[in-house]
């Protein structure tokens, strides 16, 4: 009865709101390895990682994912707890919000009291513990605790039980018998106070039971156990603190579940019975390599967290033998840079800083998906390539990708195993000189494309000369010098961004100093920069290029977006790159993006432009960038952040890959590249089953030629839907939408009706060749 009263009460609440289930065109692709929290219900193991949770069932070993495409907010998440009397999982969260996940509800309900409160600095906020007992849940956070109603979804009081009704920090809550129990830390100690008192606002209520700094108290089975900063257990007996032991690491979770009294630290787990008897100890494994961070007991099972293997799984009669559990997906949420390739995705976590410097030195993974699945290289098998970047994948062979090193060089490897680590030693490619330190090597690749002849273009930073090719096919590197351009070899370009390759064998390079840089060698050594006021430059420091399909160069940098619309003149005349001029809301003229920090921009096959913005999420132009199609936010979509990193398109499949600063998405409605013919074409899916939302979702053809008429009828030759390519504009209102190769058809008819379960005929007409073809779609309601 309870779960059937919270549905109804939670329209009458103004501080709940109900966030956007986005799953019908988004897909979420968080790393699920750093647990933050575990909890666990009837026949559950809930598990949070970062920003995401995800559940395990005991029974059938099923794993569910929640994340911003469910509608969570995407901030980092500190605590959970789920309320088996209520059907409730409570996320908790650095900033104060607080989320609720309803059990069969689609929506998430997010409370936002605490977040909003101004009377609480914001770095104070944090949700540290959820303590549920009688109805309520007694939440210890940073300031002091609050008070929720599990039944109405409500706030009660706020407690701030430091002297004189200070903010103070509270880790742990627990009720036993009639005390309330906190565990504060910053040297304010263990309190308690009646849990029924009328009035526990009053700081004077809450008593001292010891001083120092407290981690946790829990009740357990008749018994209170405190743990102090110090690493020391105590039982609460009359009162008074008795010790236990004293553990030899600091503790990091507490729990109680069933007849077992559970404390984690860093490279242990300790289960203790009743009377604190020792019932297992589950320890570091080497070959995992891993810390934990919690734990939860369910059946006979340990369900432990750990930082970089998501759940371990092992029996409470064990404790050796362990079982990974997590969903799919990549080794971390902060990806440096990713790449998108037919039906493939590769992510790399670099780094290095803006002025490009590769520090700090990290050695981390390379993570492939190849369809649904996800290949993770871990850190120990990259050759020892550290500050792995950018990435260029072999346009003839999907399973030969090259990744930059910006300290080691280039990292070859092939069907996901990493073969050579190209230096100075086997290759090309050359280390930075500092003539009072000759010892000191480091060969510091950045930007890298492959050409049309699949040859290898790449970027090294601080040398003379910083272009190489590299054909994969014969073995044989060529060097390009640069001094013409940038006498200071050493300190004059810093590193390069990008480098794009038009179809005059062109390259087009992205400098920190240098700006704009061209580079051909077709007939003799040509080589030019735009980097200053009088190019119309808004900022040397270029982040992004992109070429686009009318031979146009888009120019992202640290401050605006310019476009060089002149390419094949470059060389010849005195060419400026332009600003994009637009109508802002009120009608007057404004620069597109102007001082925006883009990230990066990328081409569709539509020939409209993705373009990345540092702080301001993702936007979707037109081809001239003259009409914004979307501008994704935090706040309208699922991205987690607005501090869009990169942004890749699988060509193939029109999916737009988007990796943000706290996790990679995918949205599932970007346009394909053109075909010369329908040889390619194809609708999916097909057939189409009564649980899928075609209004939503989108029934989608692949596959489709630059112009062309598309007619949908029903099996007796009635027309349902029709459209024609440069005729109808995507995203205004149309049943059938064509962008680029791709068009989308959201199952309705002319009279804006859902059809009707049957077979509908697809029919494809090329408009400059003639050619037709016909496509069968079968329609089940």
């Amino acid at each position: 009865m309870k779960r059937k009263i919270l549905v109804i009460v939670i329209t009458l609440f103004a501080t709940l709101m109900q966030s956007q289930d986005y799953s019908a065109l988004w897909e979420g692709h968080y790393s699920y390895l750093n647990i933050k929290d575990t909890s666990r219900s009837e026949n559950k193991i809930y598990a949070a990682a970062e920003n995401a949770i995800f559940t395990y069932d005991v029974n059938t070993f099923e794993i569910e994912k929640i994340s911003t495409i469910n509608g969570l907010s995407g901030e980092n998440i500190s605590t959970i707890h789920y309320s088996q009397n209520y059907g409730l999982l409570l996320i908790g969260y650095d900033n104060g919000l607080i989320e609720i996940v309803i059990d069969g509800e689609v929506n998430v309900l997010t409370v936002v009291d605490i977040l909003d409160k101004p009377t609480i600095p914001p770095t104070n906020k944090r949700i540290n513990h959820f303590n549920e007992y009688n109805g309520v849940v007694y939440i210890a956070t940073d300031f002091g605790i609050s008070v929720y109603d599990l039944a109405r979804l409500e706030f009660g009081d706020t407690y701030y039980i430091g002297n004189n009704g200070a903010q103070i920090r509270v880790e742990q809550t627990t009720v036993h018998d009639d005390y309330i129990y906190a565990a504060c830390f910053d040297g304010n100690g263990l309190k308690q106070a009646l849990v029924a008192s009328d009035n526990l606002i009053d700081s004077q209520e809450w008593s001292m039971i010891a001083g120092g700094n407290f981690v946790s108290v829990q009740e357990h089975l008749d018994n209170v156990f405190a743990i102090r900063g110090n690493r020391r257990v105590y039982r609460i007996e009359n009162g008074t603190l008795n010790q236990l032991t004293i553990l030899n690491a600091p503790i990091l979770d507490v729990k109680s579940n069933d007849d077992y009294f559970l404390i984690t630290t860093q490279n242990d787990v300790y289960v203790y019975d009743v009377n604190f008897n020792l019932i297992l100890n589950a320890t570091f494994n080497e070959e995992l390599n891993t810390s934990f961070t919690s734990a939860s007991f369910h059946s006979g099972f340990l369900y432990i967290g750990t930082e970089n293997h998501g759940i371990l799984k092992t029996a409470l009669i064990d404790g050796v033998i362990f079982e990974e559990i997590h969903p799919d997906g990549p080794l971390l949420n902060n990806s440096f840079a990713i790449e998108a390739s037919a039906n493939n995705l590769w992510v790399t976590f670099g780094d290095y800083t803006l002025t490009y410097l590769p520090s700090p030195l990290r050695n981390r993974g390379i993570s492939h998906l190849t369809g649904d699945d996800w290949v993770n290289i871990p850190s120990n098998s990259v050759l020892g390539a550290r500050n792995l970047n950018k990435i260029a994948v072999n346009p003839f062979n999907n399973n030969q990708a090259y990744i930059s090193s910006f300290h080691d060089g280039l990292l070859e490897v092939v069907n996901n195993s990493p073969t050579v680590l190209f230096n100075e030693d086997n290759s090309g490619l050359e280390s930075l000189v500092i003539e009072s330190s000759p010892n000191y090597k480091s060969i510091r690749v950045s930007a890298s494309k492959f050409d049309s002849n699949g040859v290898l273009w790449t970027m090294t930073g601080r040398v003379a000369r910083p272009l190489k090719s590299y054909d994969p096919t014969t073995g044989q590197w060529q060097g390009y010098d640069f001094t013409e351009l940038i006498p200071d070899a050493l300190g004059g370009e810093w590193g390069y961004s990008d480098i794009e390759i038009d179809n005059n064998g062109t390259k087009w390079i992205g400098g920190y100093n240098y700006g704009l840089i061209g580079f051909n060698n077709n007939n003799g050594v040509q080589l030019k920069s735009l980097n200053s006021e009088e190019d119309n430059m808004s900022n040397a420091f270029v982040t992004s290029l992109a070429l686009d399909n009318n031979n146009r160069i888009w120019v992202g940098t640290f401050s605006g977006l310019r476009v060089l619309y002149n390419t094949s003149n470059f060389f010849n005349e005195d060419v400026q790159v332009e600003e994009i001029i637009i109508l802002d809301a009120n009608g007057q003229p404004a620069e597109l993006l102007y001082q925006q920090a883009i990230s990066d921009i990328e081409v569709d096959g539509a020939n409209n432009k993705w373009v990345g913005v540092t702080g301001s999420g993702l936007f979707y132009f037109s081809p001239d960038g003259q009409e914004t199609i979307f501008h994704f936010t935090k706040d309208n979509s699922p991205l987690p952040s607005n501090n869009v990193i990169d942004v890749s398109i699988d060509d193939t499949s029109g999916k737009v890959y988007i990796a943000t600063d706290k996790g990679l998405l995918a949205y599932g409605s970007g346009s394909s590249g053109t075909e010369e013919d329908f040889e390619e074409a194809f609708v999916y899916p097909n057939p189409i089953r009564p649980d899928f939302n075609m209004a939503e979702k989108k029934v989608k053809l692949r596959g489709l030629p630059e112009n062309v008429n598309i007619k949908i009828t029903d099996i007796e030759g009635n027309l349902v839907a029709e459209a024609q390519s440069n005729v109808n504009l995507r995203y205004k209102g149309y049943h059938l939408e064509i962008d680029g190769g791709s068009a989308f058809w959201d199952g309705k008819n002319l009279a804006n009706n859902t059809v009707a379960s049957g077979v509908y005929l697809v029919m494809l007409t090329d408009l400059d060749s003639l050619e037709t073809k016909v496509l069968k779609l079968m329609v089940i309601r």
